[in-house]
């Protein structure tokens, strides 16, 4: 099976700084304020359906655009840089169209993008470089429990971190972020270059 606990707590570590759910509380409860509902149990099942999917479908993807896993992990690591930077600095580089039409925000806004967006995505193909699938996927599992908890739980979440703890423990987050960026785009680049070395 693979299952390495290591492994499984690094994957779960970039991920949950990744969809950053305790620093996304503040906007579920301006959602919540403007009347629209969340559902905790559908949320955290559409999150686990698109992140598993795409772990799988997102390597075929690759193939068919004749890319492989490092290449791609590099780019990746890029995006995971700037997530970081969002974090730690607080700047927006990321926009996203928050335009909802009916009460319910559970799809759309908190399962895409806040959930399973862009930056989850790039990062799950680019632990594959790193990690055994099945340790991606507990990880991935472990982390949409906590996100169930947070969105099930929202009003004693906002008390118990409080707005400098939740600012904190971002900030935290954000720094291990940066130096898992440089990890994985250091180790994989010097793999691509020695590939490209051996090719010619």
């Amino acid at each position: 099976m693979n299952i390495n606990i290591l492994e499984i707590v690094s994957a779960f570590l970039v991920l949950f700084a990744i969809i950053d759910v305790t620093g996304s509380v503040p906007i579920f409860l301006n959602l919540r304020s403007q009347n629209k509902t969340i559902h905790p149990e559908k949320a955290a099942v559409y999150s686990l359906i698109i992140l598993v999917g795409f772990l799988f479908v997102g390597e075929w993807i690759l193939k068919l655009f004749q890319l492989d896993v490092s290449s791609f992990a590099i780019a990746g690591a890029v995006v995971v840089l700037i997530i970081s930077i969002e974090m730690i600095f607080g700047v927006e580089i990321f926009k996203h169209d928050n335009t909802q039409s009916n009460d319910s925000s559970t799809l759309f806004p908190v399962v895409f993008p806040l959930i399973a967006g862009p930056g989850s995505f790039t990062t799950l193909l680019s632990m594959r470089a790193e990690y055994y699938t099945v340790n991606i996927i507990i990880a991935v599992l472990l982390n949409i429990l906590i996100v169930y908890l947070v969105l099930r739980f929202l009003d004693p979440v906002k008390k118990l971190l409080g707005e400098s703890g939740a600012y904190i423990l971002k900030k935290f987050f954000g720094v291990i972020l940066m130096a898992i960026s440089v990890k994985l785009l250091t180790s994989n680049l010097s793999e691509l270059i020695a590939a490209v070395n051996a090719g010619v």
